[in-house]
């Protein structure tokens, strides 16, 4: 049994057997965020996809606050290490590693590369998603930032949950996240990276009618939790 808290945006907070992982954490200029950095309590892992602010505002802060180790690219992972986070772990797309609470696998994602507070432009990164396979619990594939793209149909049979952008303009939008729930065939599918900003402006309910049958479309309220 695990938890997921929707945050706003793509940044969620996963619970599993004490261990507690935050997401692509952008919580405090977020417009839709219910909490602030300094509300997350306890955190352990922080997993960030890739650079841009809306995805990584927060992440040192909140690693130095809590001692979290943070899980992302290793570019990104060294960039941390420059600004005072002394708990990394640096992964590459395609590469997997097992963790206390299990494995995590770096995905590709389709998407531009940045790395915010970066103001020499030293460190560059490609984006990624996670396939977090928890011990003794479900299959998360948070997909990142990411296009629709044919790699999605490797994932097939072995995602129980897949979180998707849904947004469209900076992502792939309804229409091109239902075909990915086609390619990856999940049991429960969530939407996010979706009205938080007038031109991501989308109707969820509108994107499950699109799913229909092939998955159960959770559409969550920011600070809203589920169990998977």
């Amino acid at each position: 049994m695990a938890t997921l808290t929707w945050n706003g945006h793509s940044c969620f907070t996963l619970e599993h057997d004490g261990t507690r992982i935050l997401i692509d954490p952008w919580i405090d200029d977020n417009p839709v965020a219910v909490i602030k950095s300094g509300d997350v309590g306890k955190i352990d892992y922080i997993l960030v996809s890739h650079g841009h602010f809306d995805h990584f505002a927060d992440c040192v802060k909140i690693a130095k606050a809590t001692g979290a180790t943070i899980v992302s690219t290793f570019e990104l992972v060294g960039f941390c290490a420059t600004q005072g986070a002394e708990k990394g772990h640096g992964m590459n797309i395609g590469g997997a590693y097992l963790f206390p609470f299990g494995r995590v696998k770096l995905t590709p994602a389709l998407h531009t590369g940045s790395v915010a507070g970066d103001d020499e432009g030293t460190f560059t990164t490609d984006c990624s998603g996670f396939l977090i396979s928890l011990d003794g619990g479900p299959s998360i594939y948070h997909a990142g930032d990411t296009a629709l793209i044919t790699d999605m149909q490797l994932l097939q049979g072995r995602v129980d949950v897949a979180i998707l952008p849904i947004g469209d303009n900076f992502t792939m939008g309804p229409e091109d996240a239902a075909r990915a729930v086609e390619m990856i065939q999940p049991e429960v599918v969530i939407p996010m990276h979706y009205n938080t900003f007038p031109v991501i402006e989308q109707d969820p309910a509108g994107f499950r009618d699109m799913v229909g049958d092939a998955a159960r479309v959770e559409i969550m309220e920011p600070g809203a939790s589920i169990e998977l």
